[in-house]
């Protein structure tokens, strides 16, 4: 199991309603994304922080782990706006008011990714994708998913047990070791991997499989008061951005 997925197991929220937790966190998304940077993506993204290390009780080092690898794809967009090609000062030169677009950027993108952490860290994919259907969402699509969900699952547990067995027997003691472990971990993962689909496909089967898969879902209703709540949080937001904002310069 994936960290962010159990910590989405283990999350206070857990047992609320998708439909709460989409409301609050995703609406924290889109107002990072429609609301001026400064200073209402600066707001949404204090917001989102407290909401996770508080009431959702995210364990910081957990967070960190799953927010370090979207921060960077933020930074690293945000760096080029720094720069620009051509122009009377050289092929490379800074940009007039890259530092201000740039930290406008960094500012909207980290806000709407701790905007969807927030949802991720309390929502386990087994609890929304079956609720899909009720949503709209073909069935099929669905199912396809939760097979997809799982399997990667029993994919990553796989990878780990061979390099586990590799590195037992010194497969990982020097380059030429390393290039031929990896080698073997490709192709037995990738031959594991067509067989527990055949072995998936037969069991279905055998179930008598007639197009839907049909899982227990954990009972939970929407909460009025928590989506009340979160949506006059989201207009607070809304309104302190409109009486605050300032041009970031």
């Amino acid at each position: 199991m994936l960290p962010i997925d159990a910590a989405a197991h283990s999350s206070r929220w857990r047992h609320r309603h998708p439909v709460d937790k989409a409301v609050l966190g995703l609406g924290l998304t889109l107002l990072a994304i429609s609301l001026p940077p400064w200073p209402g993506a600066a707001l949404v993204l204090v917001t989102a922080l407290t909401l996770l290390l508080g009431p959702a009780g995210v364990p910081p080092r957990r967070l960190w782990r799953a927010y370090r690898v979207p921060l960077g794809f933020c930074a690293t967009g945000a760096l080029t706006l720094l720069f620009q090609v051509g122009g009377p000062d050289g092929f490379v030169s800074l940009a007039d008011g890259g530092p201000v677009r740039a930290g406008e950027l960094m500012l909207r993108t980290s806000a709407a990714s701790l905007g969807v952490l927030l949802f991720a860290f309390t929502t386990p994919m087994s609890d929304l994708l079956p609720r899909l259907v009720r949503a709209g969402v073909p069935a099929p699509v669905v199912d396809v998913a939760l097979v997809t969900y799982r399997m990667s699952f029993l994919l990553l547990d796989s990878m780990r047990r061979i390099r586990e067995a590799q590195a037992a027997r010194l497969g990982h003691t020097g380059r030429a070791a390393e290039w031929r472990s990896l080698a073997g971990l490709g192709a037995t993962a990738f031959v594991r991997a067509f067989d527990r689909a055949a072995r998936l496909q037969a069991g279905l089967a055998g179930r008598g499989y007639e197009g839907t898969l049909r899982v227990l879902v954990p009972e939970a209703r929407v909460s009025a008061r928590f989506t009340v709540a979160a949506a006059a949080l989201l207009a607070a937001l809304a309104a302190l951005t409109l009486v605050l904002e300032r041009p970031l310069s």
